[in-house]
């Protein structure tokens, strides 16, 4: 037997047994508030990752002694449980310069919607209790009437997302029958969610009609048959076609589904109250516009341009939407109290478009002035400047673009600033692994060309100093020879 392999024996045979940690006085002050199963999992997992430190030549004897000290042991095992109840969902900075990051979680919450949401989760609430009356009530009425005031609709209903809307009302709707929808508007968004895969899903016959770029009115009406339940448009949120095109203008749509007693259902997608386009951002619709326009039922995320939870949104004529509200598939979408007192919450704030501008982030951030968020860059580069000049760090501030994200206004680029990071020791990886990593609040932006670029205009107000004490975490790391 050689000596290294010897060494290992003799070194592995030396660790204190489990039992033996649990009767030292560091460990049981070090993991005290700890049960007693987590620290014998915990104590476990520190002398494994010692057992691995011999998987190659081994340790130096003095850092072997070091790290097998009941006080060594006793901070990794603390280390490993710390790991172990830490949340997986973390908050991060978002200087992506896209504001609503899908991977990112979309659209963050209004300040009043969060203290919604923290009041409703701390206890009971009145979910499904009537309070004026004493009797059961309905999840649904708490943000009903907000809905239908906001959107012009006659009635609404809330599920857990866009996608669960859109299979409910072809559920209920269309089930056993046809829908007719043009080619052009067969949309895909993330995950593989597919138009034509949803209505098979719920059992409704999908026909296509026109061509990819064009489609008109007399496409849809010679579709029309006795099997036809509804006729559909998809908004493109996601993507648009341009040059030689042609739709039906959703009047005319209407018309021609009521002169067959049908209804004309439409897929918005991402969903405004808001009229970004009178504010010159981009050219996306109100669900209130098409509702006038004649359609009766609209679906949209709440999560999106709406700028709150998560949720999936029906609007539109009450004889078409309480087939929904009755079907068995309504129990399986419903939406949780936390996502409806943040939706109700966020609803409030439209009664007003400057408070909407003011209060919700996404409507903010889709429509602060370039000069704001130059002046919100200049204060966050001459905060950092300092710090960022000791390691090595070069901050330079530059003009970018912005973008809207969550397959929203996917042509509107909002012209923004940025702080631009380079090192002449470091690769743009290096810096951008080390902000994306840093314990205490992660940085997430972007790269090009090897440089690091930190987007102001999705940075919430108030985040300012998180950013510069994540980065400051970050630049611990990046001394020379660090």
């Amino acid at each position: 037997m050689d000596g290294v392999t010897f060494h290992r024996q003799s070194a592995l045979r030396a660790l204190p047994a489990v039992h033996r940690l649990l009767a030292e006085p560091a460990v049981r002050e070090k993991l005290a508030d700890l049960p007693s199963a987590l620290r014998v999992s915990v104590l476990q997992e520190a002398l494994a990752e010692l057992r691995a430190m011999w998987a190659g030549d081994g340790p130096a004897e003095d850092v072997w002694a070091r790290e097998t000290g009941a006080e060594a042991i006793a901070a990794r095992a603390r280390r490993a449980a710390d790991r172990k109840l830490s949340p997986r969902l973390r908050p991060v900075l978002n200087l992506t310069g896209t504001v609503l990051h899908t991977n990112l979680g979309r659209a963050p919450l209004p300040p009043r919607a969060i203290r919604a949401v923290t009041a409703v989760a701390a206890g009971y609430s009145n979910l499904e209790y009537d309070l004026a009356s004493g009797a059961r009530g309905s999840r649904h009425e708490h943000v009903e009437a907000r809905l239908v005031a906001l959107c012009g609709a006659e009635a609404a209903l809330v599920v857990n997302n866009n996608a669960a809307a859109v299979l409910l009302v072809l559920s209920a709707l269309a089930a056993g029958g046809e829908a007719v929808v043009s080619r052009g508007q067969l949309v895909e968004i993330g995950g593989s969610f597919r138009i034509p895969d949803v209505m098979a899903q719920a059992g409704v016959r999908l026909v296509e009609v026109g061509a990819t770029n064009r489609t008109h009115l007399a496409d849809y009406e010679r579709a029309i048959t006795p099997e036809t339940r509804v006729l559909v448009r998809v908004h493109t949120s996601n993507y648009r076609l341009i040059g030689f095109t042609a739709q039906p203008a959703l009047g005319e749509l209407a018309d021609l589904a009521h002169r067959h007693g049908l209804p004309l259902y439409e897929d918005l997608g991402s969903g405004a109250l808001f009229d970004f386009a009178a504010r010159g951002v981009g050219d996306e619709p109100t669900v209130s516009f098409s509702l006038r326009s004649g359609v009766d039922v609209v679906t949209f995320s709440g999560d999106k341009l709406l700028g709150s939870a998560q949720a999936g949104i029906i609007a539109g004529a009450a004889r078409w939407l309480e087939p929904m509200r009755k079907h068995p598939l309504m129990r399986a979408l419903r939406p949780d109290k936390l996502t409806l007192a943040a939706l109700d919450a966020t609803l409030s704030l439209y009664l007003d478009d400057d408070l909407a501008k003011a209060e919700i982030p996404v409507v903010r951030m889709l429509t602060e002035p370039y000069e704001a968020v130059a002046r919100r860059c200049r204060e966050i580069a001459n905060r950092l400047s300092p710090l960022l000049a000791e390691v090595d760090v070069r901050l330079e501030e530059v003009d970018v673009t912005s973008r809207v994200g969550g397959g929203a206004l996917p042509q509107v680029e909002l012209p923004s600033r940025a702080i631009r990071l380079t090192s002449p020791r470091m690769r743009a990886g290096r810096l951008f692994d080390d902000l994306r990593t840093v314990p205490a609040v992660p940085v997430v932006g972007r790269i090009e060309q090897d440089a690091v670029i930190l987007d102001v205009r999705t940075l919430l107000p108030g985040q300012e100093a998180q950013l510069v004490d994540s980065v400051a975490e970050a630049a611990g790391r990046w001394f020379p020879g660090g």
